[in-house]
């Protein structure tokens, strides 16, 4: 079997797994699968509060999301995809542990082929937050995640980062209007 197909079966079956993005590497799982989110909450040290970003292979997967929003937003949005931006859209039914209690959701049609790849054979969207304890700086080699990591996970699918700089940029669409500030996340988050 090959390492995606490994990896996408992992997460079907409530795997937790680590891959490659554009800057560092992440953490994935199902997100409908509620013991996978809090094996990753665990793995990170990380409060449920803080919520978790989804990552997909097409912007269409996320329709729902950007439904409320304007056309000019919508269009904002995807011209921004795939690529090294997530925004944070309205949540259209995801569970407390991916959108820390809010009614939003963080989104991302990643500019790394292989993580929207592993995203189309899950088949659909999956949560994929940053590779790291809370207060550590994020993983950012396949070397680090497996000595780090590798222990504690059911795969770790071997690849590399696109050559960004650091976690992607955060941006917020809430009903019609954009706000354009980007949102900092220290490490760890």
């Amino acid at each position: 079997m090959q390492p995606l197909q490994t990896a996408a079966r992992a997460l079907s079956q409530g795997g937790v797994i680590a891959h490659a993005t554009e800057g560092v590497w992440g953490l994935a799982a199902d997100p409908n699968n509620k013991e996978a989110l809090q094996r990753i909450l665990a793995l990170k040290q990380r409060a449920a509060d803080k919520g978790l970003l989804l990552i997909a292979a097409h912007a269409d997967e996320f329709a729902a999301a950007l439904a409320p929003l304007d056309a000019l937003t919508q269009h904002r949005v995807l011209s921004s995809w795939p690529g090294h931006v997530t925004w944070v859209l309205p949540n259209p039914g995801y569970n407390n542990l991916v959108t820390g209690g809010r009614n939003t959701v963080a989104c991302r049609v990643p500019d790394h082929e292989q993580a929207r790849q592993l995203a189309k054979m899950f088949g659909g969207p999956i949560v994929s937050t940053s590779l790291n304890r809370a207060g550590e700086e994020p993983i950012s080699d396949y070397a680090g995640a497996q000595e780090q990591f590798g222990a504690e996970l059911d795969f770790v699918l071997p690849g590399q980062t696109a050559g960004a700089t650091g976690p992607s940029k955060i941006l917020q669409a809430d009903g019609t209007a954009l706000r354009e500030h980007r949102v900092e996340t220290p490490a760890g988050e």
